[in-house]
């Protein structure tokens, strides 16, 4: 299909550029940073409605400001997960008075999100949470009780939308409930942060011991409902700013490679090549499916071909190095044993692509059995 930008977007364009030259180098931290984009309006330009501090943007703007956004060189987001999943999900499912509460301070950039979903023994198989929670006599709020893993900016985050169980003895996706839960709960909330082979901390475990909550979204026990919607929004036009940084990562792959003469071993070419090639054609298909193709297995494949890709790009950015690859940028101490250049980063943090935000093996599954009607993959016993 063709999807082009017309003389509007190439405008609004200007004004991205020109806003973003203007206001990049004077960031300072990410939660400052929120709230400098909060206030000119920029979070929020995908809600479908404005009335809450945001901008309102077409599709093409939208995906305009993410392209631009992503060259700038702009910090990397705080506020993504209230922006991308929790607020589409409230206007969705929430009611008036939540959508009221959390979503102006979102605009705003004033309170930051992350996501409890995964846990210890329910990662990919999300309906195998076993955090409950347990209404309180008043009626009104919960207690909730287990432990979340992989939560992205927990450290820094305001608020978790948690994946619970609330009644009792249910299985499966049933008895599931979506739950707003502040993170500022000394004694009923704690977080650990999970070191990485990279030797950074980007994910955390979280732990509830008898969190208090009171906002519940879709309802009680509507909480599987929820959750899979939320998962529909995590795919967007924010797949189109990725790919600007998977280009920026190639030509640094192919800039190393003609520096250290790998490019003339024909294998490492064709490898590049097909990089090259591979990266366009993610392009399109992202921009067949925002055009509202309505291809129900979209995401996943999104999901699949991107992440086999990055983690393909991550063995080429350490090959093209040869024997250099396994030297550090500096000498080892005992206060830093190890540090990575951005070849070595890009290399081992790409190990999990085809693990976090949905294995491969459950994508294909997804595909599988709700696009191409295949028998349901047997489960066992529970």
């Amino acid at each position: 299909m063709e999807f082009g930008f017309g003389q509007e977007d190439e405008d609004f364009r200007a004004e991205v550029r020109g806003w973003l030259a203007a206001h990049v180098k004077g960031a300072t931290d990410r939660r400052t940073w929120e709230r400098i984009l909060g206030a000119a309006g920029w979070i929020g330009l995908g809600w479908g409605e404005d009335g809450y501090g945001n901008r309102r943007a077409g599709l093409t703007q939208q995906v305009v400001w993410a392209e631009e956004y992503a060259r700038s060189g702009a910090p990397p987001r705080s506020g993504h997960i209230g922006e991308n999943l929790l607020a589409p999900t409230l206007l969705a499912h929430g009611s008036d008075k939540q959508r009221s509460r959390f979503l102006p301070p979102i605009a705003a950039g004033e309170e930051l999100w992350c996501q409890g979903y995964s846990e210890p023994g329910a990662g990919s198989d999300l309906a195998g949470v076993r955090t409950a929670a347990v209404r309180e006599p008043d009626g009104r709020t919960y207690r909730v009780t287990g432990q979340k893993i992989w939560t992205s900016l927990a450290r820094e985050a305001d608020w978790c939308f948690v994946l619970a169980r609330t009644e009792p003895g249910s299985m499966l996706h049933h008895g599931l409930t979506f739950l707003l839960v502040p993170m500022d709960q000394p004694g009923r909330i704690e977080v650990r942060p999970i070191r990485q082979m990279t030797g950074t901390s980007d994910f955390n475990e979280v732990f509830f011991d008898g969190a208090h909550a009171e906002h519940v979204v879709g309802g009680e026990g509507a909480g599987w409902r929820v959750a899979m919607s939320l998962l529909g929004f995590e795919r967007g036009v924010s797949t189109l700013a990725q790919q600007i940084g998977f280009a920026e990562e190639l030509g640094a792959v192919v800039r190393t490679a003609v520096e250290s003469g790998a490019v003339h071993d024909p294998v490492v070419r064709e490898r590049l090549v097909r990089q090259w090639a591979e990266l366009r054609t993610m392009r399109w298909n992202a921009l067949r499916t925002l055009g509202g193709c309505g291809d129900a297995g979209a995401p996943s494949v999104a999901k699949l071909l991107w992440a086999g890709w990055h983690q393909r790009l991550g063995e080429l950015a350490v090959l093209v190095r040869g024997a250099a690859a396994g030297v550090g940028p500096v000498d080892w101490s005992a206060s830093a044993p190890y540090e990575l250049d951005a070849a070595q980063h890009l290399f081992l943090f790409s190990r999990a692509d085809t693990i976090y935000g949905g294995s491969d093996q459950i994508q294909r599954t997804i595909i599988a059995e709700r696009v191409l009607g295949l028998p349901r993959e047997p489960k066992g016993a529970v």
